[in-house]
């Protein structure tokens, strides 16, 4: 994201290099309910800084752009318990509006690898408690800065914790496509099972709840070599956009959550969101947070 400029220096900037900026500031700017403004997330062929992702950052490059056609399906499903992810690129929420418009879960960015955390995630954790909707944390994983079970404790740690409230789900592993480089993080497929494995332990013990593992059935097939040893513990958050029933990765019966489109609107919410379905009822996702399923 560009450095903040000092007034003074904006000041002596030409008319010409003001009105550009100007212009350029208007497209990258949106206002959220509040009047905050929000940076866009970097566009398709910008590098994605570390510590800046978010989930779906690497499922677009398998997918194509947020933005394109391809991001949805016409007409979108939603229908059932509806839910969105968020991070900081969404800004200030007004998540009584996201309620009334008919979300009834959230997950929000906590962490991301060992060291990074997500700017707005203590306000979206406890905004989205406070009107209403039943809310979780999702960590970014990092496969190539540290072993699983050093982020699990980070993120445990961070606010991926869970409590019997009623309105906390477990915490989410984001493993997919890596934005900052190979698409498997330099890890062999072996290897790759081992993280996975060494983040679920290590998060059980620390909060007693099964992770959910959001990816993409590529992603998954290709760098974990079509691994089943997950099937019977984690719920499966899968990434499919424009289409009218996803792709599930190997071993999985189904799935949990399905994350539908990467440009969905929701009032409350300022420009593009991802959009998801629970598959089942309130009442089942009211199990999931209670761990009573």
């Amino acid at each position: 994201m560009p450095a903040y400029r000092s007034p003074s220096r904006r000041l002596r900037r030409s008319r010409g290099a003001l009105l550009a900026g100007a212009l350029a500031s208007t497209a990258a700017l949106t206002l959220t309910g509040t009047g905050t403004a929000v940076a866009a997330p970097p566009a398709p062929d910008e590098l994605v800084r570390s510590g800046q992702a978010w989930m779906g950052a690497g499922t677009r490059i398998e997918q194509g752009s947020a933005s394109s056609a391809a991001g949805d399906v016409t007409p979108m499903d939603t229908s059932g318990v509806q839910g969105i992810d968020v991070s900081h690129w969404q800004g200030a929420i007004n998540w009584g509006s996201v309620k009334a418009a008919g979300i009834d879960f959230a997950y929000m960015k906590a962490t991301e690898g060992t060291t990074y955390k997500d700017s707005r995630f203590s306000a979206n954790y406890t905004g989205s408690y406070n009107a209403g909707l039943i809310r979780g944390a999702y960590h970014f994983a990092r496969p190539d800065v540290s072993n699983g079970a050093t982020q699990a404790n980070y993120f445990a740690s961070s606010g991926g914790g869970w409590s019997k409230d009623g309105k906390t789900l477990p915490g989410v592993l984001d493993i997919e496509h890596n934005p900052y480089g190979a698409m498997c993080y330099g890890l062999s497929t072996t290897q790759m099972r081992t993280w996975i494995n060494d983040f679920y332990n290590t998060y059980k013990a620390r909060t007693t709840r099964d992770v959910v593992i959001y990816t993409t059935a590529s992603w998954w097939n290709t760098c974990t070599g079509n691994w089943t040893g997950m099937s019977a513990k984690s719920p499966l958050w899968v990434a499919h956009w424009g289409t009218s029933s996803p792709n599930i990765p190997a071993g999985f019966p189904t799935w949990t959550i399905w994350q539908y489109s990467a440009t969905g609107r929701v009032s409350g919410v300022s420009g593009d969101v991802d959009r998801n379905k629970f598959n089942g009822s309130m009442t089942r996702l009211q199990a999931l947070a209670n761990n009573t399923a």
